[in-house]
């Protein structure tokens, strides 16, 4: 799963909406929505800002992307 899909996953599992995490961040929602919608790339810096307003590690928002390293590193 890609980062902004975490992001967008993580979010709705609080029960936070794009609306509050874009305030916090100080940007336009019309923003924020292209990060979770994969049409803007998420700087490392802003996705930290988004880890500390979801109350979340930012290692988090790559769990995916790591078990599917580790079990195409187990097929080889």
């Amino acid at each position: 799963m890609s980062i902004n899909k975490r992001v967008r996953q993580i979010r709705k599992s609080k029960g936070i909406t794009g609306t509050f995490v874009a305030k916090k961040l100080g940007i336009a929602v019309q923003t924020y929505n292209g990060y979770e919608l994969g049409r803007r790339s998420i700087k490392a810096s802003t996705l930290e800002e988004i880890a500390k307003i979801l109350n979340e590690p930012i290692e988090k928002f790559f769990e995916d992307d790591l078990h599917e390293t580790e079990k195409i590193e187990q097929i080889i």
